[in-house]
Protein backbone atom coordinates (compact mmCIF):
# COMPACT_ATOMS: atom_id res chain seq x y z
CA UNK A 1 0.00 0.00 0.00
CA UNK A 2 1.58 3.67 -0.60
CA UNK A 3 1.28 5.76 2.09
CA UNK A 4 -1.74 7.47 2.22
CA UNK A 5 -5.23 8.05 3.69
CA UNK A 6 -7.96 9.41 1.85
CA UNK A 7 -10.57 9.83 4.30
CA UNK A 8 -10.74 10.59 8.20
CA UNK A 9 -13.60 9.50 9.42
CA UNK A 10 -15.19 10.24 13.25
CA UNK A 11 -18.18 8.61 14.53
CA UNK A 12 -19.85 11.35 15.65
CA UNK A 13 -22.81 11.40 18.87
CA UNK A 14 -24.07 14.15 18.28
CA UNK A 15 -23.84 14.73 14.36
CA UNK A 16 -25.47 18.06 14.49
CA UNK A 17 -23.40 19.76 17.34
CA UNK A 18 -20.41 18.49 15.61
CA UNK A 19 -21.43 19.51 12.07
CA UNK A 20 -22.17 22.78 13.68
CA UNK A 21 -19.01 22.79 15.35
CA UNK A 22 -16.80 21.92 12.22
CA UNK A 23 -19.16 24.27 10.45
CA UNK A 24 -19.50 27.93 12.29
CA UNK A 25 -17.25 27.84 15.10
CA UNK A 26 -13.94 26.39 12.79
CA UNK A 27 -15.67 27.82 9.26
CA UNK A 28 -15.14 24.43 7.29
CA UNK A 29 -17.79 24.65 4.44
CA UNK A 30 -18.98 21.14 3.50
CA UNK A 31 -18.40 19.73 0.02
CA UNK A 32 -20.94 16.76 1.09
CA UNK A 33 -23.87 16.47 3.67
CA UNK A 34 -27.06 14.28 4.54
CA UNK A 35 -29.09 13.22 7.44
CA UNK A 36 -26.21 10.62 8.27
CA UNK A 37 -23.05 12.32 7.75
CA UNK A 38 -21.28 15.52 6.29
CA UNK A 39 -17.59 15.73 4.25
CA UNK A 40 -14.94 18.45 4.75
CA UNK A 41 -12.45 18.59 1.76
CA UNK A 42 -9.08 19.12 2.53
CA UNK A 43 -5.24 19.27 0.95
CA UNK A 44 -5.88 15.79 -0.47
CA UNK A 45 -7.98 14.12 1.79
CA UNK A 46 -11.48 14.01 3.29
CA UNK A 47 -13.13 14.45 7.19
CA UNK A 48 -15.84 12.73 7.31
CA UNK A 49 -18.33 13.29 10.34
CA UNK A 50 -20.66 10.12 10.35
CA UNK A 51 -23.13 9.51 13.03
CA UNK A 52 -21.63 6.94 15.28
CA UNK A 53 -25.18 4.65 15.48
CA UNK A 54 -25.42 4.58 11.29
CA UNK A 55 -21.53 4.14 11.05
CA UNK A 56 -21.73 0.90 13.14
CA UNK A 57 -24.47 -0.42 11.33
CA UNK A 58 -22.51 0.44 8.25
CA UNK A 59 -19.30 -1.03 9.52
CA UNK A 60 -21.65 -4.28 10.78
CA UNK A 61 -19.92 -3.87 14.40
CA UNK A 62 -21.83 -3.27 17.57
CA UNK A 63 -23.19 0.22 18.46
CA UNK A 64 -21.64 1.83 21.57
CA UNK A 65 -22.50 5.39 22.84
CA UNK A 66 -20.38 5.57 25.74
CA UNK A 67 -17.22 3.36 24.34
CA UNK A 68 -14.00 4.18 22.76
CA UNK A 69 -14.13 6.15 20.11
CA UNK A 70 -15.50 5.19 16.55
CA UNK A 71 -13.39 6.29 13.65
CA UNK A 72 -11.66 4.95 10.66
CA UNK A 73 -9.44 5.36 8.44
CA UNK A 74 -9.81 4.76 4.33
CA UNK A 75 -7.22 4.50 1.88
CA UNK A 76 -9.40 4.60 -1.57
CA UNK A 77 -8.09 3.07 -4.62
CA UNK A 78 -8.88 3.76 -8.34
CA UNK A 79 -10.59 0.49 -9.12
CA UNK A 80 -12.55 -2.49 -7.61
CA UNK A 81 -9.65 -4.65 -8.69
CA UNK A 82 -7.22 -2.72 -6.66
CA UNK A 83 -9.53 -3.41 -3.57
CA UNK A 84 -9.77 -6.90 -4.00
CA UNK A 85 -5.81 -7.60 -4.69
CA UNK A 86 -5.37 -5.56 -1.60
CA UNK A 87 -8.07 -7.74 0.11
CA UNK A 88 -6.35 -11.30 -0.61
CA UNK A 89 -3.08 -9.53 0.26
CA UNK A 90 -4.26 -9.02 3.08
CA UNK A 91 -6.12 -11.91 4.11
CA UNK A 92 -3.31 -13.53 2.64
CA UNK A 93 -1.48 -12.51 6.05
CA UNK A 94 -4.21 -13.22 8.24
CA UNK A 95 -5.09 -9.47 9.36
CA UNK A 96 -8.36 -9.92 10.65
CA UNK A 97 -11.37 -8.53 7.68
CA UNK A 98 -14.45 -7.49 9.65
CA UNK A 99 -16.29 -6.86 6.95
CA UNK A 100 -16.04 -8.97 3.34
CA UNK A 101 -15.65 -7.03 0.42
CA UNK A 102 -19.27 -5.72 -0.95
CA UNK A 103 -20.95 -3.33 -3.44
CA UNK A 104 -22.78 0.12 -1.71
CA UNK A 105 -26.21 0.92 -3.15
CA UNK A 106 -24.53 3.92 -4.88
CA UNK A 107 -21.86 1.79 -6.25
CA UNK A 108 -17.76 1.06 -5.60
CA UNK A 109 -16.69 -1.52 -3.77
CA UNK A 110 -15.21 -1.61 0.36
CA UNK A 111 -14.27 -3.56 2.99
CA UNK A 112 -12.86 -2.99 6.60
CA UNK A 113 -10.04 -4.37 8.45
CA UNK A 114 -8.40 -3.84 11.90
CA UNK A 115 -5.03 -2.96 13.00
CA UNK A 116 -3.45 -4.83 16.10
CA UNK A 117 -5.18 -3.16 18.22
CA UNK A 118 -8.60 -2.87 16.98
CA UNK A 119 -8.51 0.10 15.09
CA UNK A 120 -10.66 0.23 11.76
CA UNK A 121 -8.75 0.79 8.05
CA UNK A 122 -11.33 0.85 5.03
CA UNK A 123 -10.25 -0.51 1.63
CA UNK A 124 -12.66 1.53 -1.05
CA UNK A 125 -13.23 1.99 -4.42
CA UNK A 126 -16.45 5.13 -4.51
CA UNK A 127 -16.71 6.26 -7.65
CA UNK A 128 -17.36 9.73 -6.01
CA UNK A 129 -13.92 10.14 -4.48
CA UNK A 130 -11.68 10.66 -7.68
CA UNK A 131 -7.90 10.21 -6.74
CA UNK A 132 -5.28 12.65 -9.34
CA UNK A 133 -2.86 10.70 -10.24
CA UNK A 134 -0.72 10.89 -6.59
CA UNK A 135 -3.53 9.17 -5.02
CA UNK A 136 -5.01 12.49 -3.20
CA UNK A 137 -8.40 13.15 -3.27
CA UNK A 138 -9.76 15.59 -5.38
CA UNK A 139 -13.83 16.00 -4.25
CA UNK A 140 -16.23 14.52 -3.12
CA UNK A 141 -19.39 14.43 -5.82
CA UNK A 142 -22.87 14.45 -4.35
CA UNK A 143 -24.33 11.20 -4.37
CA UNK A 144 -28.25 11.06 -5.77
CA UNK A 145 -30.62 9.96 -3.28
CA UNK A 146 -28.18 9.93 -0.10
Amino acid sequence: MEPRLSVITIGAINLSAMRSFYTEILGWQPVVENQDMVFYKFNGFLLSLFDRKALSDFIGIPFNEHGKSLFTLAYNVRSKEEVMELYYKLKSVNVHIIKEPMEPPFGGLFFYFSDVEGNILEVAYNPYTPLDDTGNVITHKSIEGL
